[in-house]
């Protein structure tokens, strides 16, 4: 499979951010705690230069515990504030302010000594789609800010926020980046669900997240499913499918309707915590360093 999806409304986000970066105090980026570093946009790292920051874990409830871990100390050792949240239950979230506060807060005390009180910290939000900017703004602001979905793309233009008189958040659309260098990057992009499922094999896509189960997690699928797992992929894709009755006229096994029920369960976290890549991975070019 080849995974490239950009959006036109991408390359005017990405105009608008650039313009917009000179207002901000903090750059607060979101990433997906199953797939931190596949989910982080590389030229956010760019626009950010010079500015706070704060990552945010988020989806940390889906993502294997001791990961999580991991991956804070690895963030953490790049000069990076960190939080694990769940932004649909609000977990994590009260936590954010003191954060932002201590992150923001030389250039707090530099605007007490000229005399400036009242200015408040603006932040940017950042992200790649479907990760959950939206969702964790509506969270931290406990009210309805910003439209929300479970699919990329919801956010196509930017929208300032004031939440206090000490803080203003600016949501931005989810950017990716024109070009892979690496399929397996695309690959755990299209699992997470950051990439337009209508432009996606989802057969093809199950048959990659099933290797994955047997590779790194292989009880999870016969918990789930109750079934025998085998390492051809198909095959286990067809006892799913079998398991969970997914037939189609003449009594033919419905492959495809297994595939979106095994695709929506990892989304959803109902095969189990899981985590697609561990920090060792970075900038290598096979699996190694996944669970």
């Amino acid at each position: 499979m080849n995974f490239q999806w950009y959006p036109g409304h991408m390359t005017k986000a990405k105009r608008m951010m650039q313009e917009d970066i000179k207002l901000i105090d903090l750059v607060i980026e979101l990433v997906d705690a199953r797939l931190p570093l596949s989910s982080r946009n590389p030229d956010i790292d760019t626009l950010g230069k010079g500015k706070a920051r704060l990552i945010l874990l988020n989806k940390s409830d889906l993502a294997d515990e001791k990961a999580n871990i991991l991956w804070t100390e690895y963030f953490k050792g790049k000069g990076f504030y960190v939080l694990e949240v769940n932004s649909k239950s609000g977990a994590g979230i009260k936590k954010v302010n003191a954060v932002i506060q201590e992150a923001c807060r030389e250039k707090i005390e530099r605007d007490r000594k000229r005399g400036i009180l009242n200015r408040p910290v603006r932040a940017m939000v950042v992200g790649i789609p479907n990760v959950g900017k939206s969702t964790f703004i509506n969270s931290y602001a406990k009210k309805a800010c910003t439209k929300t979905g479970n699919k990329p793309g919801v956010t196509k233009g930017k929208q300032w926020i004031k939440l206090s008189k000490t803080l203003e958040l600016l949501d931005t659309p989810g950017i990716l980046w024109p070009k892979f260098e690496d399929q397996n990057v695309g690959l755990r992009l299209a699992l997470a669900g950051s990439i337009n499922d209508d432009i996606l094999n989802i057969t093809e896509l199950a048959l990659e997240l099933i290797k994955i189960l047997n590779s790194d997690y292989e009880d999870l699928l016969q918990t789930r499913y109750n079934i025998e797992t085998s390492i051809d992929s198909m095959e286990t894709l067809t006892e799913i499918a079998k398991a969970r009755l997914c037939v189609v006229k003449g009594n033919k096994l419905d492959l495809d309707k297994a595939a979106k029920i095994l695709i929506d369960d990892f989304r959803n976290g109902k095969l189990g915590r899981i985590t697609l890549e561990l920090p060792e991975a970075e900038n290598k070019d096979d699996n190694e360093g996944k669970i």
